[in-house]
């Protein structure tokens, strides 16, 4: 059951990711039997680059893509689904193109990219698979027509380029991955959105039986971030309504006293609000509408 759930955080860690960057298609059925891809993405054509913060991954969505994540190794019966649903797909694609009398470029086929927490040598030999010198460790591409590579996530060098794989990866090195997504600073536009997912992820697992070791563990290291970013979010709530107080005050003794708020006094309402509450309430209560505006205008 559990599997269930992290494959099931892993298409929805990726479809987040890459929404902003072109179409992507969670669970899309394909012809034949009842196959599903557990990701297809389509780049957008109006975008023309893909942020530098997104590394390796950023890397692989510059083309139409496949992701197949498997929270297990994958096994040579999964890998060979994953090459017919590729392979469905690019038939599906060259009898459009039948139909519309126009050619596809290899260059448009999409690519199939398995995540696996790790790769026998004997899967890797028997697919013929291999790394390239042009890219990291870990990365085994099979031969050119098939449009196909296994990511071997636990090989991956714990780099920044890597880390947005490695959060799907398992045991210590998602354990790491979590620690350096972390350590991002909170403008990081993607650590935000992963952190929710992984907190998703851990409010599922809470209520499976049958949690296993590495699932408890996973537990533990995201209780604390959780009730961290909780707290933050408490803080910051508070603070907004502690704000929106104050502005209150301030707008209802402008009324008070000048009858209506109009541009001029609106225009003020923010200078006003950087003093401490009591000096903006006796200003607002012995100056007048001139000396107001004079002052804070």
């Amino acid at each position: 059951m559990t599997r269930f759930i992290h494959d099931q955080f892993a298409k929805d860690y990726l479809e987040q990711l890459l929404t902003p960057y072109g179409e992507v298609q969670a669970s899309k059925r394909v012809a034949g039997e009842v196959r599903q891809i557990d990701v297809y993405f389509i780049p957008n054509p109006q975008q023309s680059t893909i942020p530098n913060t997104l590394g390796l991954l950023g890397q692989f969505v510059t083309t139409p893509s496949l992701f197949e994540p498997f929270r297990n190794p994958a096994s040579a019966t999964e890998i060979c689904d994953c090459l017919l649903k590729l392979l469905e797909v690019r038939g599906d694609l060259q009898r459009q193109a039948n139909r519309n009398n126009t050619r596809i470029l290899e260059s448009n086929l999409p690519k199939l990219w398995i995540f696996t927490p790790t790769a026998s040598a004997q899967i890797l030999s028997g697919f013929g698979a291999n790394p390239k010198d042009d890219y990291l460790p870990g990365i085994h591409f099979m031969p050119e027509y098939l449009r196909t590579a296994i990511v071997a996530i636990h090989q991956l060098p714990s780099i920044p380029e890597t880390l947005w794989l490695r959060i799907i990866g398992r045991g210590n090195v998602q354990k790491q991955a979590i620690d350096e997504l972390e350590a991002l600073s909170p403008d990081n536009p993607f650590r935000k959105a992963a952190l929710e997912l992984l907190y998703n992820l851990q409010q599922n697992l809470q209520f499976t039986q049958n949690q296993d070791e590495e699932d408890k563990e996973l537990l533990m290291r995201l209780a604390p971030l959780y009730q961290q970013d909780r707290e933050q979010a408490i803080q910051e709530g508070e603070q907004r309504g502690i704000q929106q107080g104050e502005r209150l005050v301030v707008e209802n003794l402008l009324k008070v006293r000048f009858g209506q708020i109009d541009n001029q006094l609106q225009a003020i309402i923010e200078p006003l609000l950087a003093l401490p509450p009591e000096e903006f309430t006796r200003l607002l209560l012995q100056l007048s509408r001139e000396e107001l505006i004079n002052r804070f205008g």
